[in-house]
């Protein structure tokens, strides 16, 4: 017998109305097991840690070395020879680096971030800035406390979309502050720690997913509130999740909105030709190079660069509305790229992976329990209204991927084959992501594979 001032005895909320007076509010229960914040989703609440503590500002000042000497791609046409020298100077000054103790770090999360963020983007200016002749050989007071480091996180030693996107932001702007902390920061309220290139480009290209992230907090708070009617399965319950699930089908139709948006401020062609170059993990390094971590007696195998497959939000609303477990037909997405779905979460924070985890494991599906009620037509036509607005979703991801991806690649193609007739073979390499995919055939499987997920209503 539960006691009667039991969270689970108390009257039901409505989230479209909010808590009401004298009723507890349970939307904050368990989410310190997931690192997700009522206000920020899957970001951090406060901005990350933009310095660690003076012992390791060796790190730090290698990484402000790289960046105010805006180092250059080693793929960059006309690379002038004093460029080429300072990026030789820099790599000369990083190997002559000590090796730095980490016992310290291992007490914080927060500091544990901010190492792997600044020797993750030291290790990626050091192998972008090497010719393409030379082989990669990671530096040992690079390479020895990045694995240590990344075996305490459970990340792979390579950036990640945690640390261009989710531990790489900062506020303009103070925040308002009420009895409960500060306010989510305002999406227009923002920028990015560090970069690779320091081109506003850049900047706008990580805050597009970070707004995103902001952004998708309420539909993280809009599953919560269907997870909870679910439990009742009433009559009410099935008003509520069909309100729900069509509030769900406009926050997503806001995220397409703000990815669409990058366009305003990020170029496609100084994306792909100077800042998309800097990302690429060892599997889709240019000149296929083996990454060699000296000093590490077991090396790294997960080295695929950062991707907006490793984002959280994105695989919570396929799990969520049951995309990640539907029927597969000819055209859809083939076994193997569920794997690679998969392996993207290898790259998300461990206690992202638990709330995914968590999410999968409801004993009542929101997919399920609209095929058992499909005679509800609001109910149906609520739920491949969200299932519609993530293929939308989906085809806007396309859309952007060939104005910054495709489209550019093909003019260097072009380009390479005018300049020697002979380069034609580069024209028949399969494009590769960042994370190391066959670009294009995923996303297009995986967006046929939502279009496949409407539920048809019962004749």
């Amino acid at each position: 017998m539960l006691p009667p001032d039991h969270f689970l005895l108390q009257p039901r909320q409505d989230f479209l109305i909010g808590v009401q007076e004298g009723h507890i509010d349970t939307s904050t229960l368990a989410a310190h097991d997931f690192d997700v914040d009522t206000r920020t989703g899957f970001m951090p609440p406060d901005p990350p840690l933009s310095r660690l503590p003076a012992q390791w500002e060796l790190w730090e000042t290698a990484l402000d070395a790289a960046m105010q000497a805006k180092l250059q791609l080693s793929v960059k046409r006309c690379l002038t020879v004093e460029e080429k020298n300072s990026s030789e100077s820099w790599r000369e000054h990083v190997r002559k680096l000590p090796v730095l103790p980490m016992s310290e770090l291992t007490h914080s999360e927060l500091l544990l971030r901010r190492a792997h963020h600044v020797l993750t983007f030291i290790m990626h200016f050091y192998i972008y800035t090497l010719p393409l002749s030379s082989s990669v050989l990671i530096p040992e007071p690079i390479s020895v406390p990045l694995v240590a480091i990344s075996n305490h996180l459970q990340l792979p030693p390579v950036v990640t979309y945690s640390d261009n996107v989710l531990y790489n932001w900062d506020i303009i702007h103070p925040r308002a502050q009420t009895e409960l902390g500060f306010e989510a920061p305002a999406l227009d309220n923002l920028r990015s720690q560090d970069m690779f290139s320091g081109t506003i480009d850049e900047q706008e290209f990580y805050l597009a997913s970070a707004r995103i992230e902001l952004r998708g907090v309420e539909a993280l708070e809009l599953m919560r509130a269907t997870m909870d009617e679910l439990f009742v399965g009433d009559k009410i319950a099935i008003r509520r999740i069909t309100a729900y699930l069509y509030k769900l089908a406009s926050v997503v139709g806001d995220l397409t909105t703000i990815l669409l948006d990058v366009r305003k401020g990020c170029d496609p062609n100084t994306f792909y030709h100077s800042i998309r170059p800097w990302f690429r993990g060892a599997d889709s390094d240019p000149a296929h190079r083996k990454w060699v971590f000296e000093g590490v007696e077991e090396q790294p195998t997960d080295l695929s660069g950062p991707s907006a497959g490793q984002s959280a939000l994105i695989h919570a609303l396929d799990v969520f509305l049951g995309l990640d477990n539907c029927n597969v037909v000819e055209g859809g997405v083939a076994p193997d790229q569920r794997t690679l779905l998969r392996r993207m979460q290898i790259y998300m924070p461990r206690y992202h992976r638990n709330f995914l985890r968590h999410l999968s494991t409801s004993p009542r599906p929101v997919r399920t329990f609209v095929m058992q009620t499909r005679s509800d037509m609001n109910l149906l036509d609520a739920y491949n209204s969200a299932v519609q607005s993530v293929k939308e979703f989906r085809d806007a991801h396309i859309k952007i991927v060939a104005i910054y991806i495709i489209a550019p690649a093909a003019r260097e193609r072009t380009e390479l084959e005018h300049a020697d007739p002979e380069a034609k073979e580069v024209g028949k390499q399969v494009l590769m992501g960042t994370g190391g995919t066959d670009l294009v055939r995923f996303l297009k499987g995986v967006r046929d594979k939502t279009a496949e997920a409407v539920v048809e209503p019962t004749l």
